[in-house]
């Protein structure tokens, strides 16, 4: 097996496999993870508000009911960060105050490594969840176009269409002749409200005007650019790193997915440059990243080995997934197998440099019963579980070559 279990602690000689679950109310349970293979689960307390209090009694609670299953609470995927600390709003002391408490309770009851993000307003974005392949399979799919098109005329962002090539805005105004309401509507419920609504406090439950407060959203970004973002950024790791260090908890902020600007917005952990500036912003170990190699592998500027060569050490978890993408900038999620994400090639690095990893499938592809239940968008159950089969193979003919 690849862990042992001494004095009531995980050692993990490879990179230890994980899986996000949802809590309670998922109906992927940890039964069936347990019966699959996965060894350390990654969750949240999904129930609490954005920029409330985690209480060490929640905490402790949810820990020991994955325990009881004979797996560990490995990750926080996420301990979110509100909006108001990503543009510097009024109350952003007390949320940073909020933050350190929670940081403070999961330290306490021996959770370590806490993902974050900081991509203002929207999380991961995608035109279609149900991108049919030749195999009869779906995967999850970006078009730059229809996104142009949901940013110009559903938006109808004031200057979007400056962020866009002349071939492309051609493109965008002849979709914008032949596009059916449904398709409009269809484009609306996939980037807002599927995608954001279990990641989001502010899209979860009956939005019934998302455009709109979406876009009320997008207005309390007016005026940051990318060096305002940063200095946010850096007053947070100020704010937060030192009750870090003090409980042994390990932050690791999440690549922006896609890793560019979207929507006028400034997106600031895209490429080398973003992750070293943010590194060395506070050069604690405490201070780390979020290796996804999927949503790096999404933008054609980044070479992904070798960025997993630069960050090993400084790497906290790992998500493994790929992605292809056209010379467009159209991008849809891989086989675990292909694509630009080369997972063999990180698997054999963070193996070498940093061994003992968390880390993730992500973003399964939906096949054969998937689409009869319902999960979360991009965490099927059997896809997944394909996925995780791959990966151990490649975690295990790595191992075999040491």
């Amino acid at each position: 097996m690849s862990w042992l279990l001494t004095l009531g602690s995980f050692v993990f000689k490879n990179m230890e496999k994980t899986w996000r679950w949802f809590g309670r109310k998922d109906n992927i349970t940890l039964d069936m993870l347990r019966q699959i293979g996965v060894e350390g689960i990654v969750t949240a307390l999904h129930d609490v508000p954005s920029g409330e209090v985690w209480t060490l009694e929640a905490i402790t609670e949810l820990k020991a009911y994955i325990e009881s299953y004979g797996l560990r609470w490995s990750v926080v995927e996420s301990l979110p960060v509100s909006e108001s600390i990503k543009y510097g709003g009024a109350n952003r002391e007390q949320l940073l105050e909020n933050y350190k408490i929670s940081l403070a309770n999961l330290g306490k009851a021996g959770i370590k490594t806490v993902v974050y993000n900081f991509m203002p307003v929207i999380d991961w974005i995608r035109t279609d969840l149900n991108y049919k392949l030749a195999d009869g399979t779906s995967t999850l799919y970006f078009d730059k176009i229809r996104f142009a098109y949901f940013d110009c005329y559903i938006l109808n962002r004031e200057g979007a269409a400056a962020d866009y090539s002349t071939d492309e805005m051609k493109q965008v105004n002849a979709l914008n002749k032949t596009i059916s309401e449904e398709e409009k509507a269809e484009l609306i419920n996939t980037i807002i409200v599927k995608t954001q609504g279990f990641v989001n406090d502010s899209f979860k439950g009956n939005v019934l005007k998302p455009v709109e407060l979406f876009n009320q959203l997008l207005e309390l970004y007016k005026g940051i650019d990318k060096n305002q973002l940063r200095a946010n950024l850096k007053y947070f790791l100020e704010s937060v790193i030192p009750t870090a260090e003090q409980y042994g908890v390990n932050l690791c902020v999440h690549p922006d997915d896609p890793p560019y600007p979207v929507l006028g917005l400034p997106r600031i952990v895209g490429n080398v440059d973003d992750i070293e500036w943010i590194l060395n912003a506070d050069k604690s170990p405490n201070n780390g990243f979020t290796f996804c190699a999927g949503s790096l592998s999404s933008g054609l500027h980044n070479d992904v080995p070798a960025m997993a060569q630069k960050f090993a050490k400084r790497t906290h978890f790992v998500h493994l997934r790929s992605t292809e993408v056209a010379d467009n900038g159209n991008f849809m999620e891989a086989s675990h197998l292909e694509g630009r994400g080369h997972l063999v090639e990180l698997v054999r690095i963070f193996e070498s440099e940093n061994p003992g990893l968390p880390m993730r499938v992500d973003h399964g592809k939906l096949m054969l019963t998937d689409g009869d239940t319902k999960h979360n968008p991009g965490y099927s159950f059997l896809g997944r579980m394909f996925a995780l089969a791959q990966v151990s193979g490649i975690m295990a003919a790595v191992d075999s070559k040491k």
